[in-house]
C-alpha cells in the first residue's frame, strides 16, 4: 500500500477554506465508511457526499486510503482532546509519591471521561459502525494501527499503571492488563449493543437522567473493585512483613 499524504493546504490565504473542505471530507468519509464498509464505499460517493468533486479529495488525501487513515486521525485528535487533561494528571500522580487515594482518584477521572465522551460526546453519523466495523477485522489495518498507537495504547498505559500501582501487580502482569481491560470495558456495550442494553433494563430509551444513573453506578463499582486490589495488596504486604519479622 503507498504510502498516503497528510495535509495538503491550498497557497496564499486557502487554510481555512482548505480546512473545511478537507473536514467536510473527512466526516462524508466517516459516515459511508461506516454505512457501507471500507470496499464498499467509493471515492466518487464520499465526494459527492461532502458536496466537493473528486480531484478535490485526491487532492488532499490521494487515494481511499489517505481517506480511510485520515478518518482514524481525526477520530483521535477528537477523542484525544476529552482525555488529555486527565492522562496528564494520572501522570503527573504516577511520578509522584502519591498514596492509593490519589491513585484511585486518578483513575475513577480517565473513567469519568470515557463515559462522557460514550454518553454526551458529538455523535458523528456512522462514527459507531466505523468504530465497530474496524473493531471486528474486516476493514484494512490502516485505522487500527493509527487508533492503536496514537490513542489506545498511551491510554492503556497509563490506566495498567495505575491498577498496577494500586493492586501491587507488575505492569505486565496478565492480572493486571484483565483487570484494566474489564474496568475500561463496563462502559462498552453502552456504546456499542444500546438496543440490547436498552432491552435488558427495560428502557424505552436513554434520557439524561438514566445516563446519570449509570455513570454513578458504573463508578461506583470501579472505585469498590479498585479499593478491593488495594485492600488485597496491602493484606499482602502486611503478611510478607509478619513472615520476615517471624523468620
Amino acid at each position: 500500500m503507498s504510502d498516503v499524504k497528510r495535509l495538503r493546504r491550498p497557497p496564499e490565504g486557502g487554510y481555512a477554506r482548505g480546512d473545511e473542505t478537507r473536514h467536510r471530507i473527512i466526516h462524508a468519509a466517516i459516515e459511508l465508511f461506516g454505512e457501507r464498509g471500507f470496499a464498499a464505499a467509493s471515492t466518487r460517493d464520499i465526494a459527492a457526499r461532502a458536496g466537493v468533486n473528486a480531484p478535490a479529495l485526491q487532492y488532499y488525501f490521494e487515494n481511499k486510503e489517505g481517506v480511510y487513515r485520515a478518518c482514524a486521525e481525526h477520530i483521535v485528535e477528537t477523542v484525544w482532546e476529552r482525555f488529555e487533561p486527565v492522562v496528564q494528571q494520572a501522570t503527573d500522580v504516577l511520578a509522584g509519591s502519591a498514596g492509593p487515594a490519589a491513585l484511585i482518584d486518578a483513575f475513577v477521572s480517565i473513567h469519568e471521561a470515557m463515559a462522557s465522551k460514550i454518553f454526551y460526546g458529538p455523535h458523528v453519523p456512522g462514527l459507531r459502525l466505523f468504530m465497530v466495523r474496524e473493531q471486528a477485522g474486516q476493514e484494512p489495518p490502516i485505522a487500527s494501527q493509527v487508533l492503536q498507537e496514537k490513542l489506545r495504547m498511551p491510554l492503556n498505559r497509563v490506566c495498567a499503571s495505575l491498577v498496577a500501582r494500586i493492586g501491587g501487580t507488575a505492569f505486565d502482569d496478565p492480572v493486571t492488563q484483565i483487570r484494566t481491560l474489564s474496568l475500561m470495558g463496563q462502559l462498552t456495550i453502552f456504546h456499542h449493543a444500546p438496543r440490547a442494553m436498552l432491552a435488558a433494563l427495560g428502557w424505552p430509551e436513554m434520557d439524561e437522567e438514566k445516563l446519570e444513573f449509570v455513570k454513578t453506578v458504573v463508578r461506583a463499582q470501579t472505585r469498590a473493585l479498585l479499593e478491593m486490589w488495594n485492600a488485597e495488596r496491602e493484606a499482602r504486604q502486611a503478611s510478607q512483613a509478619s513472615d520476615a519479622a517471624a523468620a
